[in-house]
């Protein structure tokens, strides 16, 4: 499977370079921007975005008039990364980001970089096996979702928390337990207790549902255990050929992300309600806002958290060929002058 993984990665990296090498100088300025993202209230600035047009509305204020947005949904990071590597979409905000981001980087030679960080919330890893009480407590046949084997956010910090639990040298302990499934699939398959999976490392508003609603449903470990921190959830990324054609797009994302972050703290029950009509999740506002209230759950921040420590396991496993020595490798001028790490 790694090999699969690493081939079919190698091959849409090599597709990338080559176009990523196009001068970007004859490239035309997009009046259409497209972007994905996945489900989750990870992605709720996205969502004030497309609802409230943020993106176009601050091109117009950097004289880029006419720009439209068009929103896609995907349910994992690799669809995403084959959408951005293959010209489907323009720029990507996934929960799967840091280590896409951070594996794009490398294997297109810095043909794609961070734009802003959105969100990072907790991530949880979940199981209804009463007998699974700790990572130590996975026996081979025990499968564990997560959105995208070996690369996404979660699988890295399974291999962070398998590390610091087994030894440095068994990072990849647990790798073979992962099977990858969009969260929504995760949750439905937590919730029927005949399915073979039943362990999901965990985004909101799914860690609260399946808490709530999974008989025997219980918390393994949280990722701020494992990083000492925040970690940097969904993120905004694109190439640096779309990001060098189109500056003031990219400008106007930032600016975009950051008064819709600014809307989710000054007016909660509001950005809740925009979070509900664009995704059409059936939880109630008055429940939304209550998970908003667990700890951790109002980090909406520009600036990347924890990605220097993801950079630092992934080149110690060998994933990246070249080690960052700053986040700000890896992220667009636009974001330098953020307290980022």
């Amino acid at each position: 499977m790694m090999m699969h993984l690493r081939s079919k990665l190698a091959a849409a990296a090599l597709i990338a370079a080559t176009a990523l090498s196009v001068s970007a100088a004859h490239a035309q300025q997009k009046s259409e921007v497209s972007l994905s993202r996945q489900p989750g209230i990870f992605y709720m600035p996205s969502h004030i975005m497309e609802k409230q047009k943020l993106i176009e509305k601050h091109a117009a204020s950097l004289g880029v008039s006419g720009v439209t947005t068009k929103w896609v949904t995907f349910s994992g990071g690799g669809a995403q990364t084959d959408a951005l590597l293959a010209g489907g979409v323009d720029i990507l905000n996934t929960g799967t980001g840091t280590g896409n981001l951070l594996l794009l980087w490398d294997r297109t030679r810095g043909g794609v970089k961070g734009i802003v960080a959105t969100s990072a919330q907790p991530m949880t890893l979940i199981s209804r096996d009463a007998n699974i009480k700790s990572i130590r407590d996975f026996g081979p046949s025990d499968k564990i979702a997560v959105p995208t084997v070996k690369v996404s956010t979660q699988a890295i910090v399974l291999q962070i928390a398998a590390a610091e639990a087994f030894g440095a040298d068994q990072w990849s302990k647990l790798d073979a337990n992962t099977v990858q499934l969009g969260h929504p699939d995760a949750y439905a398959a937590l919730a029927n207790s005949k399915h073979e999976v039943h362990t999901h490392f965990s985004i909101p508003p799914f860690t609260f549902l399946e808490l709530k609603n999974v008989p025997g449903a219980h918390v393994v470990l949280s990722s701020p255990d494992v990083m000492g921190g925040p970690l940097s959830q969904a993120q905004f990324f694109t190439t640096t050929k779309f990001a060098d054609a189109n500056p003031k797009i990219i400008q106007a994302v930032r600016d975009a992300t950051k008064e819709a972050q600014d809307l989710i703290r000054s007016d909660t029950r509001q950005a809740v309600e925009i979070y509900k009509e664009i995704t059409g999740d059936k939880t109630s506002v008055e429940e939304l806002l209550d998970l908003l209230k667990e700890p951790g759950m109002m980090e909406w921040n520009l600036e990347p958290q924890g990605t220097m420590k993801f950079a630092a396991h992934l080149y110690k496993t060998g994933t990246l060929k070249n080690q960052p020595k700053a986040w700000t490798d890896y992220y667009l001028p636009v974001a330098h002058d953020l307290k980022g790490n």
